[in-house]
């Protein structure tokens, strides 16, 4: 009988040439694996995440420990103010140091009332410049117009303070002759301009991440591009909003230089838009620089104080905000 080729394949010398392949693999020396390089290369990347780790936890605590020195450094300036019973003469309403009046109200009353009327002017033309950008405006000026603003963020503040000496201060003294032009109103209206780009890049960062979510679900559903702005994406960046508003304000309340140049640096309670004005970070610039002796050098402490109280309310909102948000553009 005659044995098929099927069969054939299958027979003693079918096997024989894959044993003959073992054999030789078997008698063959083992080559150099990359196992060893593969190693030396995983440790070369652990030291590396080490060494970033440990860079980064050193910055981590060296920002809380300046925090922290800045905050003993103003508490230890401070405290004999409330050991000696001077902080109710330091928070009276009038600044009088040749007759021993220290009160740093009114300071605090102009901090207020120049951040408030700044993010009053900013805060809605930045909402209208991020909507100009984002579908209101013509495609051919939105590019321009954003690159205007990010121009803006390399101005240095004494240039708009400059500038506004120059040119706003002459204006509003020529509208309201009554005026010095040193006002409220001309700090006001400088301080807008120059937290105009912190308000405009927050809400337009925001803005863009919601547009990559909903962009082709509005034009699915036939919206145009301002109702998918002013109902679409306007509800879902709100806390992107609400973080650029708390920051504005924050860059006004803490502004030194335009209050310093354009304020008028009156210490009083300003009853119209016309009157002088001084803030707190002026009043520190001008007292730090003329006293180092008296209680009035001490009231710079607690005014600093009260700013490093601000600026912790401000970053624990933000931080409540950013906590508060869902993953991926702010959605509720």
């Amino acid at each position: 009988m005659q044995l098929s080729s099927t069969d054939r394949s299958v027979g003693p010398k079918a096997v024989a040439p894959e044993a003959e392949n073992l054999r030789i693999l078997e008698q063959t020396p083992s080559l150099p694996t990359a196992e060893p390089r593969r190693r030396r290369r995983w440790l070369r990347l652990e030291r590396r995440q080490a060494a970033i780790k440990g860079l980064l936890l050193a910055a981590t605590l060296l920002s809380c420990g300046s925090v922290l020195a800045i905050l003993g450094f103003l508490s230890y300036f401070a405290l004999p103010i409330f050991t000696e019973g001077h902080l109710a003469e330091i928070l009276s309403r009038e600044w009088r140091p040749f007759q021993g009046r220290f009160g740093i109200l009114p300071m605090a009353v102009g901090s207020l009332y120049l951040a408030i009327a700044a993010m009053a002017l900013a805060y809605p033309l930045g909402l209208g410049l991020c909507g100009f950008a984002h579908g209101l405006g013509p495609r051919f000026l939105r590019v321009p117009v954003m690159n205007l603003i990010h121009f803006m963020t390399s101005i240095p503040t004494v240039i708009y303070g400059f500038v506004s000496v120059i040119f706003l201060v002459p204006l509003v003294r020529g509208f309201f002759p009554e005026s010095t032009g040193y006002s409220w109103l001309t700090a006001a209206l400088t301080l807008s301009l120059m937290i105009l780009p912190t308000i405009v890049l927050l809400v337009h960062t925001q803005l863009q991440q919601v547009d990559a979510q909903v962009r082709l679900v509005s034009a699915a559903l036939g919206f145009s591009p301002a109702q998918t702005l002013l109902w679409v994406m306007r509800p879902l960046a709100s806390r992107g909003l609400w973080a650029a508003a708390v920051l504005g304000f924050s860059r006004a309340l803490g502004d030194t230089i335009i209050a310093l140049m354009v304020a008028g640096n009156a210490p009083q309670v300003p009853h119209s838009l016309l009157d002088s004005i001084r803030t707190l970070t002026s009043h520190i610039a001008l007292v730090v620089a003329t006293d180092s002796t008296s209680q009035a050098y001490q009231s710079i402490f607690l005014s600093g104080l009260i700013l490093f109280g601000v600026a912790a309310a401000v970053n624990l909102s933000l931080r409540r905000l950013q906590s508060g948000a869902a993953p991926g553009g702010g959605v509720p």
